[in-house]
């Protein structure tokens, strides 16, 4: 027999080990349809995951109920998540199009900023001080990033400028989120708000596609003339997004605080490894050092924040 705990336990091991794969599996994926084969959209690639996601957190939430539905209940609430919807629309797009320039396992020490973009727009947007000791643990954070693009073979301006704003962007939805859904009647579970963000996002990413990226459909249709393989990878990659949402928000449902983080932390060292495996993208001593180091202020970060708050 199976004790409850080790049954839960189990079942924890099993949905990290989804989330690891789906996130490091979207990352990947990205890289390799931008990057190796090809499909140098990346707006229009973004707007095949968001209608993923709103065509599979409908089925998820109204016929599987893994979460409750929560309903939009004024104009003012929409025009909220609408205005995050684009925000995150601007994150996602940055990211993919850092992946056409950057190596995989760069773009995650770039990503791995976060916390510092997050520390900065907390403070501008509510004038709320941390501990010394939390702003102090940003050191590395940022030293890290310097010495790793110094020591990047492939290092690309634009991409690394796009990564960088793809990460602040990312921070900046968290706090905007936390400010705007922040009275009781107007917050929403992530689960939610991707149901009413994804939609939103397909609206604003179908024009800005056609707009910016003008041969996307000839090329995309000649891609799959050539290669059936093509639609499974799109369909494939889609799907795999929205297995990183669901994934993140049962771990974080199943998990507490500081497993997360931890992690977190170690997922992005996996995405590394794991993307210098297949792709054999060259890596130097001080770009790994820098990486080391930027996760590791990460860590301390969480931890100050953990304990000062």
């Amino acid at each position: 027999m199976v004790s409850p705990s080790s049954k839960e336990f189990l079942f924890i091991c099993f949905l990290v080990t989804l989330w690891y794969s789906s996130n490091i599996g979207v990352i990947l994926l990205n890289k390799y349809l931008l990057s190796n084969y090809g499909f140098k959209f990346p707006i229009f690639l973004t707007m095949c995951h968001m209608s993923a996601c709103s065509v599979l957190s409908y089925v998820s939430i109204a016929f599987f109920k893994v979460v409750p539905q929560q309903m939009i209940k004024s104009r003012s609430q929409f025009i909220k998540i609408a205005t995050l919807s684009i925000v995150f629309c601007g994150s996602v797009v940055g990211g993919n199009i850092s992946l056409r320039y950057l190596a995989v396992s760069f773009n995650q020490a770039v990503g791995a900023t976060t916390p510092f973009f997050t520390a900065v727009f907390a403070y501008l947007a509510t004038f709320k001080r941390e501990a010394w000791v939390t702003y102090a643990a940003l050191v590395p954070v940022v030293t890290g990033v310097v010495i790793a693009s110094g020591g990047e073979p492939g290092f690309h301006l634009f991409g690394f400028i796009m990564c960088l704003s793809a990460t602040a962007a990312r921070a900046f939805k968290s706090v905007l989120q936390g400010i705007l859904l922040s009275s009781e009647g107007e917050k929403l579970n992530s689960m939610n708000l991707l149901l009413y963000m994804s939609p939103i996002a397909v609206i604003f990413l179908l024009p800005t596609a056609l707009i910016m990226e003008p041969n996307v459909v000839d090329v995309t249709l000649a891609l799959g003339r050539e290669n059936k393989s093509m639609w499974l990878l799109l369909l494939l990659n889609s799907v795999t997004a929205y297995a990183a949402n669901l994934t993140n928000f049962l771990v974080t449902k199943h998990t507490s605080a500081l497993t997360l983080q931890v992690l977190g932390n170690a997922k992005g060292a996996v995405a590394v490894v794991i993307s210098i495996l297949l792709f054999k993208n060259p890596v130097t001593v001080i770009g790994m050092g820098g990486y080391t180091i930027t996760v590791l202020g990460v860590a301390a970060y969480g931890e100050t924040k953990r304990r000062f708050r």
